[in-house]
């Protein structure tokens, strides 16, 4: 059985035919997106291309792409900006296609997020139909598309591409294939930094897996039980902190400070770790002053309702290993240091807390439910538009 073929009914059917609602849905909102950030530019004398591949991170993979590591940005407060920050797959996968099409750097990049997202949208149908139903990763899919920073999926970012190796990874992993599960939390952790969310998804599962083992072997068949499965979660294990482990490692060697070389190229950026106290800090200093106090309440009951959707997917008894996911992830970009107006977008991988969403509007008739999600999309491209054409995803 293949990645993309799954049993239902006790016959193989092929998971992709029963994704095409969810990617047909996720196509139609992400194109709305598009539209309405050409027609929002067009009014601003911008360039919605422009917006897409050539701004903020976007520029930065390019130029990995097409120079390669080494160039840094000394900034007058004496912050160094190192592109060793920025994780190699993206920017592989762009000078790959560049040097196989006609593509510049750019275009790759938007190709390979455009390709990224529909992958990542049939993962999250994959996940959410496994532990679910169809209808649920109907419904898990198009709230992911319809997400505030939506169009953050589609432009020359990592965030899809991470998506999709994730969801694909926990997916092979909720279906017991660990060698794919390894290789894709490797792939993933080649992505981005959050990579780690995988890395753990992958080694708890495994970990609680050997110890079910042992305990069924002492109480019930008293001796050593079948060795391959064994080995296969074995190799899946050591494949997983593969990616993430060989290019800190790698960064540590470039810069000449060891293991925490990476941790040197985070701190020039002024990101790091801290528990969350920094954005604590962020969020009080909100309400300083009236105006900005109502910012302060939106960014407290934001936080509280990701952690409440994350506690009900506890009490919704989420497999194991989507509950280690979502909670890295969480941790990862709450508890960073910096960039607090990026953290939505950091969010978008933690796929796993739309889950009670889906299920809940997955409940009420097909009609409802998509005039629900046609509001959410025409809500999601205006403020995309907006978002843009304006502060935009630092």
């Amino acid at each position: 059985m293949t990645v993309l073929d799954i049993r239902a009914g006790g016959t193989r059917a092929p998971l992709l035919r029963r994704a095409v609602p969810a990617l047909l849905g996720y196509a139609a909102v992400r194109a709305l997106g598009l539209v309405a950030l050409a027609m929002w530019s067009a009014a601003r004398d911008k360039s919605a291309y422009g917006l897409l591949t050539a701004r903020w991170d976007s520029l930065w993979y390019t130029r990995v792409a097409e120079l390669g590591y080494g160039y840094e940005v000394r900034l007058p407060n004496g912050d160094v900006h190192s592109n060793l920050a920025f994780f190699p797959l993206l920017p592989w996968l762009e000078r790959l296609l560049h040097a196989l099409s006609p593509l510049s750097y750019a275009d790759a990049g938007f190709a390979v997020s455009l390709l990224a997202s529909l992958a990542a949208a049939a993962g999250i149908f994959a996940v959410a139909e496994r532990v679910y139903d169809a209808r649920v990763g109907v419904c898990a899919v198009l709230l992911w598309a319809v997400l505030p920073v939506g169009i953050v999926q589609s432009m020359a970012y990592s965030e899809s591409l991470f998506t999709a190796l994730a969801a694909w990874s926990l997916y092979a992993l909720l279906a017991g294939r660990w060698v794919s599960a390894g290789l894709l939390a490797s792939l993933a952790g080649l992505t981005r930094p959050v990579g780690a969310a995988v890395v753990a998804a992958v080694w708890v599962v495994g970990v609680l897996s050997f110890v079910r083992d042992r305990r069924e072997r002492a109480g019930e068949h008293g001796g050593p039980g079948p060795q391959v499965p064994a080995r296969r979660r074995a190799l899946g294990m050591l494949l997983a902190p593969l990616g993430a482990a060989g290019y800190v490692l790698w960064v540590g060697h470039r810069t000449g400070k060891g293991p925490l070389g990476y941790l040197d190229v985070q701190a020039g950026w002024r990101n790091g770790f801290d528990g969350g106290y920094a954005f604590a800090c962020f969020v009080a200093d909100k309400f300083t002053s009236f105006p900005s106090a109502l910012a302060g309440v939106g960014l407290i009951v934001g936080v509280a309702l990701l952690l409440w959707l994350h506690v009900v997917g506890v009490r919704q008894r989420q497999p194991v290993a989507l509950l280690v996911y979502t909670s890295v992830v969480l941790a990862l970009a709450l508890c960073a240091s910096s960039y607090f107006g990026s953290k939505p977008r950091l969010l978008l991988p933690a796929f796993p807390l739309l889950l009670p969403l889906s299920r809940a509007l997955a409940r009420p008739r097909t009609a409802k439910s998509a005039l629900v999600t046609v509001g959410l999309a025409v809500v999601s491209a205006i403020y995309g538009a907006f978002w843009l054409n304006g502060s935009g995803p630092p």
